[in-house]
């Protein structure tokens, strides 16, 4: 069970960010809600995975990444499940649109970026917590630490205003552009993880 359910988190992560990609291309947008929603309880699986297979001299850095990675679970599924419920069934007035409606850019949106920043922070720390065994597991422990740069902009920038734009559709595709190259990046993370939890210990 140690490697089994930790394989099953990679391959819900390496599904959902495919579709997420797709539901993007197809202008989905609730397929898009539905699919992040189902990618942090894979991503903590996963995450949860590295930390018990960690070293001891590697313990601190694993349970860093996991404690990041329940943050960003818990960020995400609460800007998600609002726009599922309250934002799609209830009619809300001007106000409250702007601060829940993810596609408007408002606090939603910026608590989405955060829970983001906080899944790259702990792909970081996992990254670090990886004792690579293989060309694979170089590439994984490579892909996750660089991953964490993402924390940066995902703090920093909301702060500027550039985001709202193009979360309001104001900056043409350039929101769509940016999430696909992330998808992009990503995907392999998943995949990685599937082939290394898949060998035998």
């Amino acid at each position: 069970m140690n490697r089994t359910i930790p394989r099953i988190g990679a391959a819900v992560v390496t599904v959902t960010v495919f579709l997420f990609a797709v539901c993007m291309i197809a202008d989905f947008s609730f397929g898009s809600y539905l699919v992040c929603m189902v990618l942090p309880l894979g991503y903590v699986m996963m995450a949860a995975g590295f930390q018990y297979e960690s070293c001891e001299s590697r313990r601190v850095p694993a349970n860093i990444g996991v404690s990041f990675g329940v943050i960003y679970a818990v960020l995400i599924l609460l800007v998600y499940f609002a726009q599922m419920t309250s934002v799609r069934l209830e009619e809300l007035n001007e106000q409250a649109v702007r601060i829940l409606d993810f596609q408007r850019g408002g606090l939603l949106f910026n608590y989405d970026l955060l829970g983001y920043g906080m899944m790259a922070l702990s792909t970081f720390f996992i990254g670090l917590s990886i004792n690579p065994e293989s060309k694979l597991d170089k590439w994984l422990k490579y892909l996750m630490m660089v991953h964490g740069v993402f924390f940066i902009s995902c703090l920093i920038m909301p702060m500027t205003g550039m985001f709202t734009g193009m979360a309001s559709g104001k900056a043409g595709n350039g929101g769509t552009v940016a999430l696909l190259g992330w998808c992009g990046y990503f995907l392999p993370v998943g995949v990685l993880a599937y082939r290394h939890f898949q060998r035998a210990p």
